[in-house]
């Protein structure tokens, strides 16, 4: 049997609006046509396109890859007008990347730019706190979440935790520091910027000055990355950070790397969903080289 794009169109719409009812009013349907019909679309495909909690239908992941042909199905005419009378654009695929708020925007940066400029390809990165992009990623809207700590899967919660890369954590501070500083001797009259108490990088720098005997003169304890880069940048305080996070400022002489600390390491991973349906884009990027994505 061919696919009924009937069926198709109405599953696209439901699909946009998560709500059957509303859908159905738009389109001047029985709220029971509509659902009939995307049954029979459901049946014919082999697959359950929708999950149902209450009221709201979110798509499976089944549903999120039809949405995807959908998507491209029911805009050709659009595009196909445009490509002749305003230089439109042909139909990109999409690949969609979460990435928990602190983490360095160089890794990021680093991480899709195989992406970047690409004419067939949508782009979409997103940050948030880790539980609600881990939620995004179990209902299909994100393809992998960024982290730099792993999750643990279970039965209800397939997460995979993938590490991408690993680099020592250094101490960073103005190339103008006399004397240089070096850990532990010699930093009794430096302040410190350090990661959040709950930073698994401060867990590790805190047992390090544990077992030096060293108490750190702290300036400021900092979550996002990108607000250490720049307390890094316009203070003489030293920041306790991955080169990666300040890659420009070490490349121009504005700040420099004073060494790596013992045992302390920034970790990089990728946080995916078992599918049945991956996208290959997405499968080249995780299988690149840790120099690729540090560099």
């Amino acid at each position: 049997m061919k696919l009924n794009y009937h069926h198709l169109y109405y599953f696209w719409q439901v699909a946009k609006s998560g709500h059957l009812t509303r859908t159905a009013e738009a389109l001047h349907v029985s709220q029971s046509s509509l659902s009939q019909q995307i049954r029979q679309l459901e049946d014919r495909l082999g697959q359950a396109l929708f999950i149902r909690e209450g009221r709201q239908l979110h798509l499976s992941e089944a549903g999120r890859l039809a949405f995807d042909y959908a998507e491209t199905i029911f805009t050709q005419g659009e595009e196909l007008s445009a490509l002749f009378a305003e230089g439109g654009h042909a139909h990109r695929e999409v690949v969609r990347v979460g990435a928990v708020a602190t983490l360095s925007r160089n890794f990021q940066e680093g991480f899709v730019r195989p992406l970047l400029g690409r004419d067939d390809l949508d782009l979409i990165l997103q940050s948030g706190g880790m539980d609600d992009l881990l939620r995004r990623l179990s209902a299909h809207k994100l393809d992998v979440v960024l982290s730099n700590q792993p999750v643990r899967g279970d039965s209800e919660h397939p997460w995979r935790s993938q590490r991408l890369a690993r680099q020592p954590v250094s101490l960073i501070a103005s190339s103008q520091l006399s004397p240089p500083p070096v850990f532990p001797d010699g930093l009794s009259g430096h302040a410190f910027i350090l990661p959040g108490a709950e930073n698994a990088t401060r867990h590790a720098f805190d047992q390090l000055c544990s077992h030096y005997r060293f108490s750190p003169k702290i300036a400021a304890e900092v979550d996002d990355m990108a607000m250490m880069r720049l307390l890094a940048r316009d203070t003489q305080h030293i920041a306790v950070m991955p080169p990666v996070v300040v890659r420009d400022e070490l490349h121009n002489g504005t700040l420099k790397d004073y060494g790596a600390l013992p045992g302390v390491w920034e970790e990089f991973y990728a946080i995916t969903i078992q599918r049945r349906f991956e996208s290959p884009s997405l499968k080249a990027l995780l299988t690149r080289s840790e120099d690729a994505l540090l560099d």
